[in-house]
């Protein structure tokens, strides 16, 4: 496929507050997702990408134009920035309208174009209510209707399913994908790993304002099951369960909590430490009530990169 987002060594900070430094992408058709745990210039990324934002140093190209103070391409790209602007005391129908006409429709289509972006997230039975009734969750599905208003051929989404109830988070992940099955360009981001996993493979890896990986989710799945794991499990026994698990080859330590109800197996195979753990949970004796993983998050892949 074609570039369609292209940033050429852009940089920006905020006085002594960097942003984001030297990143150089290219972005095409489909779904990208743009992956970083809070304050890895995510969104400072996403506001340079929808104008809103001038780059320091270095450009950025949207279909082949310059985006900063290029009003015209804003009719090609829809933005859902992080945090709403809504006016508060307007009803949420009322508020699409009045972008719907800001955005050059008029008279029945300015309504049919309003009436369909808020079906398209649940919000038309609740077109009349002011926004400031609104949930959290149902001001955030308002953003995504105000960016696929105009039907965009990019769309920019900061975080869109944060707040969000799980049905929805559900139909919003569906209708990202239908996006990127029509040949639009969607740049997504999220500190999620998972939440990216549902809707692409196509990722790139952002963390304290630079990007240091891009490409197919399933090599970085691949680092995140390879690095060293830490597995915490609730038990009553503890120390029992200890030396049975400390027998495989596969423990490289092992730590009690310090209130004596669990412990920390640390593992760099962790497939074959959850095979030899599931027959141990099911003797008596070892009645393990839960068992987390820290490791598992998309920070201690960072934490796994950086290190190397």
């Amino acid at each position: 496929m074609s570039t369609v987002l292209r940033a050429e060594k852009l940089s920006k900070w905020y006085g002594n507050i960097l942003g984001i430094s030297d990143i150089n992408l290219e972005v095409a058709g489909g779904i990208t997702g743009l992956l970083g745990p809070n304050g890895a210039g995510k969104s400072t990324f996403l506001k340079i990408a929808a104008g809103q934002l001038k780059p320091k140093i270095g450009r950025l190209t949207v279909f082949g134009e310059p985006v900063w103070g290029n009003p015209g391409l804003f009719r090609r790209v829809g933005f859902c920035p992080e945090h709403d602007s809504a006016y508060n005391e307007m009803s949420g129908g009322a508020f699409i309208l009045l972008l719907a006409r800001l955005h050059g429709f008029a008279g029945a289509e300015a309504t049919e174009r309003t009436d369909k972006a808020l079906a398209a997230v649940g919000l038309l039975e609740s077109r009349g209510r002011a926004i400031k009734a609104y949930s959290f969750g149902m001001r955030q599905r308002l953003r995504l209707a105000s960016a696929i208003l105009h039907e965009p051929e990019m769309l920019l989404l900061d975080e869109p399913l944060r707040g969000v109830d799980p049905l929805w988070r559900i139909r919003i992940m569906q209708l990202i994908k239908d996006y990127g099955r029509q040949g639009r360009t969607v740049i997504v981001s999220s500190h999620i790993l998972s939440e990216i996993e549902a809707m692409t493979s196509e990722i790139v890896l952002i963390h304290q304002g630079k990007i240091f990986a891009k490409g197919d989710i399933h090599s970085i799945r691949g680092l995140i099951d390879s690095h060293p794991h830490q597995v915490s499990i609730r038990c009553p026994q503890p120390r029992r369960l200890a030396g049975q698990l400390v027998a495989g080859e596969f423990v490289s330590g092992i730590e009690f909590a310090a209130d004596g109800g669990g412990l920390t197996v640390r593992t760099d195979q962790r497939d074959r430490f959850f095979s030899a753990l599931m027959p141990l949970a099911a003797q008596a004796g070892n009645e393990i009530t839960e068992i987390t993983s820290p490791d598992d998050n998309l920070q201690a892949v960072f934490d796994y990169l950086i290190g190397k």
